[in-house]
């Protein structure tokens, strides 16, 4: 008899503590996974007790996610590598920019076959240009990679409100599995091949959602954060073309949970389009907003917008991308948030 596979998720915001409520019923419905399933829980304390206490003498993310149960079968491990020992899969859930510190932590402490599944939307920027986050894990633990992305806000997830996701998974092999892992009746999962073009859409439709923000903040209604949408998917699509060399990028997974989905939803939901809307209506900074209004979360837009703009730069392709620039250029580099909407104005699409 095989192996039962053994599940950490890595990470435990709110992302983190709704994907490890439906791994960990999953784990223990289904034989082939071992009914523990490790959530790694960076330590803090909230109302005098150990987060990773609370975890696992209650069962809820108090802080992350909190009037939600978590199965009884899912751990709180504060330490990071006890947490990812043994594991066969492991499923990475933290704010981006902590990824490198994670993996050089584990690195020489997971199996040589695991998988890895990365949630994380961003992308890195290095001296080579472009790296998605599954690549960087990928260069640093020498281990296979897989993504979820789709229209998966947390608290909706962990309501069991229905949604589809969708897994990109280049090998074959592994997509059963995982889709067993993840899917439920109201969590419905697509497995498509094209996991770059799954992972870029997760990265940039969060700076679509910042634009869709300032025109909620400046009270331009509907029809403008439709063009906000309809444009920034253009980008998304013109971008993927462009980056994604070695795979095709077909339309079709635009169509996807991940794609168009994801899009909607974070551009009328979401802690981007939120920050963006107050942005625009106070005047404050995007770091003083983040530390005001997300209870410790991290935003990944603007950092993307800034990431990109980079990487537009090296390539010389800033022209070709305004709504992208707009709202990098609004968020770092104080061009007025009211000039967003010429980026709409001028966009080449409509010349």
């Amino acid at each position: 008899m095989a192996a039962l596979k053994k599940v950490c998720v890595i990470g435990s915001g709110n992302w983190g503590s709704a994907i490890a409520k439906i791994v960990g019923a999953n784990a223990a419905k289904y034989e082939k996974f071992d009914s523990t399933v490790n959530m790694w829980v960076f330590e803090e304390t909230v109302n005098d007790r150990k987060l990773s206490e609370i975890i696992n003498t209650d069962h809820e993310n108090v802080k992350y996610l909190p009037g939600h149960k978590l199965p009884t079968n899912v751990r709180a491990v504060p330490d990071l590598v006890e947490s990812v020992k043994g594991a066969d899969i492991l499923i990475f859930v933290v704010p981006h920019q902590f990824i490198i510190r994670v993996c050089d932590t584990i690195k020489d402490h997971i199996k040589k076959e695991a998988v890895g599944m990365s949630l994380i939307k961003g992308v890195d920027t290095g001296p080579e240009g472009l790296k998605l986050i599954s690549e960087v894990i990928r260069a640093r633990l020498g281990i296979c990679m897989t993504v979820l992305m789709g229209a998966n806000i947390a608290s909706e997830v962990a309501e069991d409100k229905f949604c589809e996701t969708t897994i990109g998974c280049k090998d074959k092999a592994h997509g059963p599995v995982l889709k067993e892992l993840m899917q439920t009746t109201n969590f419905r999962v697509t497995v498509v091949e094209e996991s770059d073009v799954v992972e870029i859409c997760g990265a940039l439709k969060n700076i679509v959602a910042v634009g869709a923000g300032f025109c909620d903040g400046l009270g331009f209604g509907d029809n403008t954060k439709a063009a906000v949408i309809r444009l920034g998917l253009m980008e998304m699509i013109s971008f993927a073309r462009v980056f994604c060399t070695n795979c095709p990028v077909s339309a079709s997974t635009f169509l996807e949970s991940c794609g168009v989905a994801d899009l909607i939803t974070t551009c009328y939901g979401g802690r981007n389009r939120k920050i963006g809307e107050a942005f625009a209506k106070t005047g404050k900074s995007i770091e003083q907003l983040e530390n005001e209004m997300l209870n410790g979360q991290k935003l990944q837009g603007p950092a993307t917008a800034a990431e990109i703009n980079h990487i537009l730069k090296q390539k010389n392709l800033v022209e070709r991308f305004p709504l992208f620039t707009a709202v990098y250029q609004i968020c770092f580099n104080g061009q007025p948030v009211t000039e967003f909407i010429s980026c709409l104005q001028n966009h080449p699409e409509h010349m």
